[in-house]
């Protein structure tokens, strides 16, 4: 495989960040993800970080190199998620169970497979265009889809938060998966949290990102949000990756897995406790 990637987070005007991003990779197989842990329940933060934790464990378990069903494994990998969350709420002996969004997906032999719970979105992005995007498990959408509601009013509507749909409810969470797709060199996969797709319009972040390296696009992208959003504006994280393959010129960012041993697993994703 070859691939650019790279990674970005704003507390934005909050008083402390509850988003977590990472991402695993072997020599053929890639698994990204990114968490919005819920502020209005308890521990948010811990919610999202022990998501990240759990699914990436799991992760660099079953991928020797590669996973046998990708489409399977995302299911595997928020159940699992969701049950560690059940488990940390029983050992602390809380309240109520950490909550977090989550979005993961999953890229092998040229091919990318998505899944999400919430509103943390993944957009499929080809020469600057947006090709597919996850659809928010929202009351908003909801009530775009019903037509009682323009797309236009999502981003300033009173009830854009509710969600009906995250890891760490009472029931289990309801996986929402896109079919596999067939990536060609150049093309790119963002995953953002709600802070960052609702403070920049979908046109102007597919172009930022085609027009300058991840290095660059990404962290711009990150503080604009940030800064659209002020002193009371949320969290903003994203998580980007260009696919690239033997035709196409890697540049100096990109990784290559080619040399990597079976059993090796590079990971971004920080272990419990660390």
């Amino acid at each position: 495989m070859r691939f650019a990637i790279y990674q970005d987070s704003h507390i934005g005007g909050r008083a402390s960040n509850q988003d977590r991003m990472g991402y695993c990779f072997t020599r053929e197989a890639l698994l990204m993800l990114l968490a919005d842990g819920m502020g209005g329940h308890q521990n948010g933060e811990i919610a999202a970080a022990l998501t990240l934790q759990t699914m990436g464990a799991l992760f660099r378990e079953r991928a020797t190199p590669d996973i046998s069903d990708p489409s399977v494994m995302l299911d595997e990998l928020i159940y699992a998620a969701h049950q560690s969350l059940l488990a940390y709420r029983a050992t602390h002996r809380l309240p109520d169970t950490p909550r977090t969004t989550i979005v993961a997906c999953l890229v092998q032999h040229g091919q990318a497979w998505w899944a999400h719970c919430g509103d943390s979105r993944l957009y499929w992005l080809r020469g600057g265009r947006i090709l597919s995007r996850t659809v928010d498990h929202s009351h908003i959408e909801r009530l775009v889809a019903l037509g009682r509601v323009s797309p236009h009013e999502r981003a300033n509507h009173p009830e854009r938060n509710k969600l009906y749909n995250c890891v760490g409810a009472p029931t289990l969470p309801q996986i929402d998966k896109a079919p596999p797709a067939r990536l060609q060199s150049g093309d790119q996969l963002l995953l953002c949290s709600d802070g960052l797709w609702s403070s920049i319009r979908e046109h102007e972040l597919a172009y930022r990102l085609s027009v300058a390296p991840l290095e660059q696009s990404v962290p711009e992208l990150v503080r604009q949000a940030a800064h659209a959003g002020g002193k009371t504006g949320d969290n903003v994280t994203a998580l980007a990756v260009t696919w690239l393959d033997d035709l196409h010129d890697p540049g100096e960012s990109s990784l290559m897995t080619d040399a990597l041993p079976n059993d090796r697993v590079i990971t971004s994703i920080h272990p419990s406790g660390s």
